[in-house]
Order: structure tokens, then C-alpha cells, then sequence
């Protein structure tokens, strides 16, 4: 059976074969005229016109006089029709190969034709080829199918060449974020990218990356939210703001999380938690629609509309109502009988505020969803603004759908000393090891003194797309972090080469 250093070789060959007849292999300009997708959808305007066409070769049958060649673009396919008499004879240095040498392309090649629309005898809508250049010749054979799912991550472009449907997997994931750019620029919102490195990090319960920068000799921390700079430009006068981008946890993978994401983040001035929730909704509804083309799904076999009304439940309601317990009256002891009769872990060290939210995320593995839930607890969510008419809870709207909570949203907190407080307190929880627990940002407080105006803000992570898209956090990269490894096959091609490190 043939290796790929078999194959490998062969093509190493015609490669040098090529460059010994004076073809280019890897010429820098191309002349395309026409998508693929074009000559097939519109073949009755362009029948017997000559267009120029590039791409990759999937399929090469020569037969005497005739050959073809199935060529794909990201558009689609279309049939290269060669008749020996018709194509023209090699032609080094304009890169033109003839008849004479398609033994010497492969599938995998990239090639341009020129020539005109036709249909063949069998009704195949074809390109007559006249010319035919080499653009570039491949020295590995694609695979037919690709599944072994270690070497699909790990060979991503082999994965989105081989497999179509993973391709536009990735349009999809384009759309989704320019549809999210373009709701939120039609609603007057500006977006403002704001730094990845910063001196302390914050707005989110994770552990960060450290990386040092030379130029200033000082370490940074990779952003693990948009959060605090976003909002010092509500201090600077900016009324709606957003922005996309990475934003990076030093925590583990799950089907939900990677410690690199794309994420977005919108503050809105003067605006409070029922505004953000009914601009939400919108913004749902919109980006869903514009990247699937529908409002209905299913995920994990249950049939979500996005188009319904969303329910709205109230966090303690929830709590009662499944488990018989009380949030705020509730003792521990009542907590860890909740925990176990429901068969969730029990830790040595359980609190009542991470034990009620187990039990509450025991609960929102079964939401179908839309649901809004409001009403949180402030022992459950200490940094965020109390809600005036009870002190109990804090404005705050998490999205649930599908079991996953796909947004969160508050109304922010503005007291410079309450926010002092609160930075002071985690800050101590730091220092006494809690890795996860936010930096003391002094010069954000300050920024609060200056005065920040009430407002409203919202995130939500590319996990949003994963969900509605049915897949995995790494099937829903296109490039998701592996362990490095070099495998034996590709230590055997470059034999004399220092690989790894």
C-alpha cells in the first residue's frame, strides 16, 4: 500500500519535472473572471461566452483526445472540458500546461482555465477549456473523508477542504458576529476596541494568562472580559458602546468553553435591566435570523422557537418550586439535603450561595427556553447593582436556552465606594489564594469618582453560536488549541529537519 511519502514523492517529481520545462508552479497572479457557482446558476446568460475560472482540482480522467477535470472554488464545482485539438499546446512562460502534460497535475493542484460555457453531449453544463495554468501544485493527496476527529482538529484545512458542510460552518459563525456589529450599529451603538493586555484584569470570575511585555518591563494579563475599559468610556462621555473580540480564561475545555473565545460585550447609558432585556431580545432574534434564516431549532432533541414570547422566571420562585426550599431563610444543612436527594455533589467545603446555585443549574439543564432569569440572589451575585424595590436581589437577566445560560446582563454598578468595597474584598479572597476572584482596579474606581452614569450592559460568548449551530466549543473554532505533538508520519517526510521543541 502506498504511503503518503510514496505520494509525496511522486509529486515531488512532476514538480521537478514542471520547473525543468520552465513552468512557474507557484505563479503569484491569477486572472479569474467567474465564480463556479456562477457559470452553473447562470448558464443561459453566459452559453458561448469565454470566462475565466480558478480553483481546485477534486477530479482528472484523460481520455485519449479528451479529458476532464472537476474543478472547486468556494462557490461550488464545475466540469473542465478538455478536446486536444481545442487546448492550447504548453507555453512555459505564461505557465500554460497542454494535453502533454496533465499527467502531470494531480487532485489538490489549484488551476485557472479560460474558455467558453458549453454543454457537453451528456447535457453537462462545462467550460470548453482553450488555456489551462498551473497556480499551484500540491505535494499532499487530500483525502476522500476525512473523520478521525484528533486529525480533523488538528488539520483544520484539510477538515474544512474535505468536509463542505464544515466550511460554511465558519460563514455562519461570520455572519453571526456581522449580524451582531450591524444590530448593534443601527441601534446607535459604537464600537470601540478596547485593549487585550492590561495591567490588572477584570469583570469576570477567572484565572488569566500572564505574559510580559519587554518594551515596559512589567507583566500583563490577557483580558478575561470587555467589561472595565468599556465602561470607563461611559465615564468618557460615550452613551452606547460595544465590542467583539478574544477574550481569554487560563481554565480548563469543556463542549462549552475554551480558554480563548470570541465574545461581545454592549453598555448602554441611561438604560436599566428591563431596557437591556427587551433590546435582547431583538438582538436575538435578528442575529439568529440572519445567520440560520430561521427562528426554530433543535438542540439536544428539543425544539426551540426564538420567535415566542420569553418567559420570565423569578430565581427564588424556581428554587421553591423544585425543592421546596427558600433562598434567603434556607440553612445549609437544608441545602446539602436538597444537594444529595438530587444526587449533585456535596463538598466538605459547600456554602449556601454555591450550593442553591448547583441546585439552580440542576434546573437549568432541562430549560428549553427562551427564558429570562431574573431576580438573582445577592449572596449568589455579590458584585451586582441591588434592585431598590428588594434588597434581597440584584438586577440582573441571565438568557437560558437549551440548557446553557447564553447571555448575562446587569444593571451596573456606579457607587465609586461600594465598588471600592467590593474590589477590596476580592482582592483579600486573591491574596489568600483564590485564583479566580477579581483585581483591586484602583484607577477604575477613580474613573467612578469622576462619575459614571447609570447603565445597562450585557455579554454574551461565541458559545451562543456553538449552541444554535449544534456543536461542540472546539467544532465551533475553526482553529480550537491542542496539545503540540509532532506525529511520526510527518518526522519520517523531513527527516533532516529539527522538529518540536
Amino acid at each position: 500500500m502506498a504511503t503518503l511519502q510514496d505520494y509525496r514523492d511522486e509529486r515531488l517529481r512532476k514538480l521537478s519535472q514542471l520547473k525543468e520545462l520552465g513552468v512557474d508552479p507557484y505563479p503569484a497572479d491569477s486572472h479569474r473572471t467567474h465564480d463556479t457557482a456562477v457559470i452553473v446558476n447562470k448558464f443561459d446568460e453566459l452559453e458561448g461566452q469565454t470566462v475565466t475560472v480558478a480553483g481546485r482540482i477534486l477530479g482528472l480522467r484523460k481520455f485519449g483526445k479528451l479529458a476532464f477535470i472537476v474543478l472547486r472554488d468556494q462557490s461550488g464545482q464545475v466540469q473542465l472540458f478538455l478536446h486536444g485539438p481545442d487546448v492550447a499546446p504548453l507555453d512555459a512562460a505564461k505557465g500554460i500546461v497542454g494535453m502533454s502534460e496533465l499527467p502531470l497535475l494531480d487532485t489538490g493542484d489549484f488551476v485557472e482555465a479560460t474558455g467558453e460555457v458549453i454543454k457537453t453531449k451528456t447535457g453537462e453544463i462545462s467550460v470548453g477549456v482553450k488555456t489551462l495554468r498551473l497556480l499551484t501544485k500540491s505535494l499532499r493527496p487530500l483525502p476522500q473523508e476525512l473523520t478521525d476527529k484528533e486529525q480533523r482538529l488538528r488539520r483544520r484545512y484539510v477538515d474544512m477542504s474535505v468536509n463542505d458542510d464544515v466550511r460554511e460552518r465558519f460563514v455562519r459563525r461570520s455572519k453571526f458576529w456581522q449580524a451582531t456589529r450591524d444590530y448593534l450599529n443601527k441601534e446607535g451603538f459604537v464600537e470601540v476596541n478596547v485593549p487585550v493586555l492590561e495591567h490588572t484584569t477584570g469583570g469576570a470570575d477567572a484565572n488569566p494568562f500572564v505574559t510580559h511585555m519587554d518594551a515596559l518591563d512589567q507583566d500583563f494579563y490577557l483580558r478575561i472580559s470587555h467589561e472595565l475599559p468599556l465602561k470607563r468610556l461611559l465615564g468618557a462621555g460615550f452613551e452606547k458602546v460595544y465590542d467583539i473580540g478574544p477574550r481569554f480564561r487560563n481554565e480548563n475545555y469543556s463542549d462549552e468553553h475554551l480558554p480563548e473565545h470570541v465574545a461581545m460585550e454592549w453598555y448602554w447609558a441611561y438604560a436599566n435591566w428591563r431596557d437591556g432585556m427587551k433590546f435582547q431580545e431583538g438582538m436575538f432574534k435578528y442575529v439568529l435570523e440572519q445567520t440560520f434564516g430561521t427562528l426554530q431549532f433543535t438542540i439536544n432533541g428539543v425544539t426551540v422557537d426564538m420567535s415566542k414570547d420569553w418567559e420570565v422566571w423569578d430565581y427564588a420562585t424556581v428554587i421553591k418550586d423544585r425543592y421546596g426550599i427558600d433562598v434567603y431563610e434556607s440553612t445549609l444543612d437544608e441545602v446539602k439535603k436538597a444537594l444529595a436527594d438530587n444526587k449533585l455533589e456535596v463538598e466538605k467545603t459547600e456554602s449556601r450561595a454555591r450550593g442553591i446555585d448547583k441546585l439552580w443549574k440542576n434546573i437549568r439543564k432541562d430549560v428549553v427556553g427562551p427564558v429570562w432569569l431574573i431576580n438573582t440572589p445577592l449572596f449568589i451575585s455579590p458584585l451586582a447593582k441591588m434592585n431598590p424595590e428588594d434588597n434581597r436581589v440584584v438586577e440582573r437577566f441571565q438568557a437560558v436556552i437549551a440548557g446553557s445560560e447564553l447571555s448575562n446582563g446587569f444593571s451596573e454598578l456606579n457607587d465609586p465606594i461600594d465598588q471600592l468595597n467590593r474590589f477590596t474584598e476580592q482582592q483579600n479572597m486573591r491574596d489568600e489564594g483564590d485564583d479566580e476572584a477579581m483585581m483591586l482596579d484602583i484607577d477604575y474606581v477613580e474613573m467612578l469618582e469622576y462619575g459614571m452614569p447609570p447603565a445597562c450592559g450585557l455579554g454574551f460568548s461565541e458559545r451562543v453560536f456553538w449552541v444554535f449551530e449544534g456543536v461542540s466549543a472546539r467544532e465551533g473554532v475553526p482553529f480550537p488549541q491542542l496539545r503540540h505533538e509532532i506525529d511520526e508520519t510527518t518526522k519520517s517526510v523531513y527527516p533532516d529537519i529539527k522538529l518540536g521543541r
